[in-house]
């Protein structure tokens, strides 16, 4: 078997290190003894995107603010389905991450560093949430583990009553706040919903078809009108 090499590592602004392995064609993001994210594995963080694709329909020229770069996946994603007219921001807190996509990832991440619809900003997506207001048609997040952050205390604050506070004013009427996890998290579902949000959960599989662990994307419209699953859990394994 052919071994891991280390690249690089990076440090988190009050959080663990990263540390970016390859073997062979395959990369690994890690955090100490966990593995954040694969390059074999992408179906959930692509659906991360095309489930808000779906639930915003054909609204013109949306505005997606990304939260978290990673292995470029959800991005990658957006580009495809929000559409030609689309505006997307990724904010990224850890700038090795954006080097490294333009440096040894260049070729996963294919043209979508420089398409003419994508921006990269280099900053704590928690801010550029606060400066905004009413600015997005959705925003996407992606930044840790899930609602319970564990490569950065700091993240805990994007979900918490004040971040969904936050984030729910970045939005414009009927927008979307989706949000990643590895695991279900029933007191986030609370919050989202005491914050005035329809929420539904899906259930995603890591490689998409392919199978692999089930991880859970939130999907919480503004305004508390139901999502089109009536709020309900679905599995989005097919």
């Amino acid at each position: 078997m052919i071994p891991w090499t280390l690249l690089d590592t990076a440090k988190v602004p009050g959080g663990e290190d990263l540390r970016l392995k390859q073997r062979g064609g395959e990369f690994s993001i890690m955090s100490g003894a966990t593995e954040l994210m694969n390059s074999r594995l992408s179906g959930s963080e692509k659906a991360l995107a095309s489930l808000v694709s779906e639930r915003l329909g054909a609204r013109p020229r949306p505005r997606v603010l990304i939260g978290g770069l990673g292995m470029g996946f959800t991005l990658r994603e957006a580009l495809e389905k929000f559409g030609p007219d689309a505006s997307i921001v990724v904010a990224e807190l850890v700038p090795e991450v954006i080097a490294w996509a333009r440096g040894p990832m260049a070729e996963l991440f294919g043209p979508s560093m420089t398409d003419p619809r994508a921006s990269i900003h280099e900053g704590d997506v928690a801010k550029l949430i606060r400066a905004s207001r009413g600015a997005f048609d959705a925003i996407l997040l992606d930044v840790d583990n899930g609602p319970g952050g564990l490569t950065r205390p700091g993240n805990d604050g994007l979900y918490d009553a004040a971040g969904i506070a936050r984030a729910g004013g970045a939005l414009r009427p009927g927008g979307i706040l989706a949000v990643w996890s590895s695991a279900p998290d029933q007191d986030f579902t609370r919050r989202l919903r005491r914050g005035g949000f329809g929420v539904e959960e899906a259930r995603v599989r890591a490689n998409g078809k392919g199978g692999g662990a089930r991880h859970v994307i939130w999907i919480a419209v503004k305004g508390g009108g139901p999502s089109k699953a009536g709020g309900l859990l679905r599995d989005e394994r097919s």
